[in-house]
């Protein structure tokens, strides 16, 4: 098994500084993007050790031209935190953590849950959508860090954002799919939100809201597109009552026994960081 070296341990737990003006535009727009959160090394080691730990618990076996849009999009593993101590150390990183509270502007964060998210290489687009459709929460205030395993051009698919796009309500009620594509590329051609699509380098890791509409495009590389995310919320988030099937879901596998209009604390939704 892979040991975490202390420098890289430090590393996790090191306060990032944001500008005052890094929290408007996040506030403004709902997603950022930051360079140089982690170095190199860090990146390539839960490269090697993600990687590892998703060959291990993938059961995907159809060829990529027999799935649908959404299989072709990427391979999905979750809450790879309970899995391997070392993944752990990446998803309770108070380096995360901290900036993920401070673009929220809140005291505490808590774990929703984590998923890798591997676009393989002639993987398909990922359609516009926003999380929060899938989510039982009473409030936007979630954030999902998306951090890239290794620099992502664009020929490989990186995460794309409609700047601002949540305060639009049209689309909510949709999962992501054929239908959320068609219906947001529509909506959002004729407004006036920043579409923004840009390459990630090494150490760079993206911030996004709940409800602000993101997709990614196809990998046109024969290589696999490998991101871990991580999905925050507030550390007083309560759950609200299901308002679909997908947030029921929801409810029953990442926010076990909790109960609706209290305080999300079950055992797989620990507290993160604390200011």
């Amino acid at each position: 098994m892979l040991a975490l070296p202390d420098s890289i341990r430090a590393a996790l737990h090191e306060p990032y500084t944001l500008t005052p003006e890094q929290v408007d535009f996040y506030d403004r727009n709902r997603f950022i993007k930051l360079k140089q959160v982690f170095d190199p090394a860090t990146v390539r080691l839960f490269n090697e050790i993600i990687s590892e730990r998703v060959r291990q618990m993938n059961t995907v076996d159809k060829p990529l031209e027999e799935r649908d849009t959404y299989g072709k999009a990427f391979l999905q593993l979750f809450n790879l935190w309970l899995e391997d101590e070392l993944v752990r150390e990446l998803v309770f990183s108070k380096r995360l953590g901290g900036i993920a509270a401070a673009l929220m502007q809140v005291e505490g964060v808590r774990l929703y849950h984590d998923q890798a998210l591997f676009k393989e290489g002639g993987g398909g687009i990922t359609p516009w959508h926003a999380d929060q459709y899938y989510w039982p929460l009473e409030t936007d205030r979630t954030v999902t860090a998306w951090i890239p395993l290794q620099a992502t051009p664009l020929e490989m698919g990186p995460l794309e954002f409609s700047a601002g796009s949540h305060v639009i309500v049209e689309g909510r009620e949709l999962a992501i799919g054929d239908e959320s594509e068609t219906v947001m590329q529509k909506r959002l051609r004729v407004t006036d939100f920043q579409h923004v699509v840009e390459p990630f380098d090494v150490g760079e890791i993206s911030f996004h809201s709940g409800w602000v509409f993101h997709r990614a495009g196809a990998n046109q590389t024969p290589d696999m597109r490998r991101v871990m995310t991580i999905i925050y919320m507030d550390r007083d988030m309560r759950l609200k009552a299901p308002e679909n099937d997908n947030q029921a879901h929801d409810w029953a596998t990442w926010c076990p026994g909790a109960q609706i209009g209290e305080i999300i604390k079950s055992p797989i939704n620990p507290v993160l960081y604390e200011a």
